[in-house]
């Protein structure tokens, strides 16, 4: 990072701006208030899950096509959302889109096995170098089965994820995830907190949470519940933060993980449902140079199908294999899915789609880069291959804590905003990153970087 001084933001300011922008915005959709309307007598919060909503309205889209997508009220834009990170081929890809044409002729469901599924399966092992594959349909099943085979194999109930990270919405790992700064603890005793209700207290202690970039302290709380009888069965990470904006594993860090877990014989899991396909064709796997015992996929697997898989060491899957463990799913292998995702693995996230999303990231994270330094903002842009972000902290973010000790949700909120009624189409919220799909281009790099620079200067103004 940078060693300037960035100037202090007029918090009135941020406050004008933000209630010009959300008033521009609320007179843009008028299309999505209605719906929202209507939607509310029968969707919950008029939205299919709680990460869609949004005050006073969410909105609505209609349709999507390659780097583009258009809401209900005609409003085209550049999609850097792209489902949560979901759509690294971009919207309607050709390949995708006839192969799923064709299946849908064949039959679209049959809970049985079928070619794609085998090839899939094999490209996956080729990627990974992982040699046996599961399939599920999400990512919170992908981490739930996951988590689920390595109790089998060893017996052991407590599972150690990183402090901050998302791993799904199943009881185990919905814990310790959106935290008062005040409420996280001291690094060697972090604390263990449901995210919201209905979660069982005696899933919440089964789950050991342990700060990112610090292969110390995790070893140190490992060594602790060995101590106390409570050896865990898995460490269960992702290799690069990203519900952080992006956090990057620091040099070594990933390797002494690696290590630790290997010493003391603890399943280490790779949650790659965001970054899996996403930043190399391996993912983090690959791009980071350190293998696990497991990798969990979902996302952009399917190329917009709900696709998810797991994959691992021969050793792993043994009690799979040996009927130790259910891994079992109605829908697992869904013929469209596969065949979307067979698609996507021969003939879309290629050696040149990856080349490509390289370039349009660097492009992007310098284009930022120079905004930033030029009106003096504090902050720093980072990004690996389709994924990144711009950081509003004064200071490099490398865990859950100097995350939410430098959090300006203000700012955050009124970049949303700037991008949305200036044609980009972002994540709500203010923990996300910008996702990149192989049909977006250096043009549509450079609107983003225009409506991030205009936002800039009023700031400044």
């Amino acid at each position: 990072m940078s060693t300037r001084t960035p100037i202090t933001l007029d918090r009135a300011r941020i406050a004008e701006l933000t209630a010009r922008e959300a008033a521009r915005l609320d007179e843009r959709t008028p299309g999505s208030a209605a719906l929202y309307a209507r939607a509310r007598q029968t969707l919950s919060d008029g939205v299919a899950s709680s990460y869609q909503v949004r005050e006073p309205w969410p909105i609505y889209l209609d349709r999507g096509d390659g780097s583009h997508v258009w809401d209900i009220d005609g409003n085209e834009m550049v999609d850097f959302h792209n489902g949560f990170g979901s759509m690294v081929q971009g919207h309607a890809h050709p390949a995708i889109t006839k192969a799923v044409t064709e299946r849908l002729t064949k039959g679209t469901h049959f809970a049985a096995p079928t070619e794609d599924a085998v090839v899939v399966a094999e490209e996956l092992k080729a990627r990974w170098g992982l040699p046996r594959w599961r399939y599920v349909n999400t990512g919170s099943e992908a981490t739930m089965d996951a988590i689920r085979i390595a109790r089998g194999l060893t017996g052991r109930d407590t599972i150690v994820k990183i402090f901050g990270s998302y791993h799904g919405h199943h009881d185990y790992v919905m814990v310790s995830i959106g935290v008062p700064y005040g409420e996280i603890g001291d690094r060697d005793n972090l604390a263990s907190l449901p995210y919201g209700a209905g979660i069982p207290q005696s899933s919440v202690d089964m789950t050991i949470a342990v700060p990112f970039n610090d292969a110390p302290a995790m070893e140190r709380r490992i060594e602790r519940l060995i101590a106390e009888g409570r050896k865990p069965a898995a460490v269960i990470m992702e290799a690069a933060m990203m519900n952080l904006g992006i956090v990057l594993p620091e040099p070594g860090y990933l390797e002494a993980v690696r290590e630790i877990t290997r010493k003391h014989g603890i399943v280490l899991i790779f949650d790659e449902v965001k970054t899996g396909l996403c930043i190399a064709a391996g993912g983090a796997t690959e791009r980071f140079g350190v293998k696990p015992d497991m990798v969990t996929l979902a996302k952009a697997l399917g190329g917009g199908l709900p696709v998810g898989a797991i994959g691992g060491t021969d050793e792993v899957f043994s009690v799979v294999e040996d009927g130790t463990v259910y891994q079992v799913g109605t829908y697992n292998g869904n013929p469209l899915g596969v065949a979307a995702a067979r698609a996507s693995l021969e003939q879309v996230l290629t050696p040149q789609a990856y080349a490509h999303l390289d370039a349009l990231n660097a492009h992007l994270v310098a284009g930022c880069t120079e905004v930033l330094e030029k009106y003096n903002l504090p902050g720093y842009a980072v990004g690996v291959a389709s994924k990144g972000c711009v950081t509003f902290a004064p200071e490099k973010i490398v865990d859950y804590e100097s995350f939410k000790k430098f959090q300006d949700g203000e700012l955050a909120d009124l970049a949303w905003l700037y991008n949305m009624n200036r044609g980009v189409f972002m994540t709500p919220g203010r923990e996300e990153e910008w996702t990149l799909s192989v049909q977006h281009t250096f043009a549509d790099c450079d609107r983003f970087i225009a409506a991030f620079a205009e936002l800039a200067a009023d700031l400044t103004a």
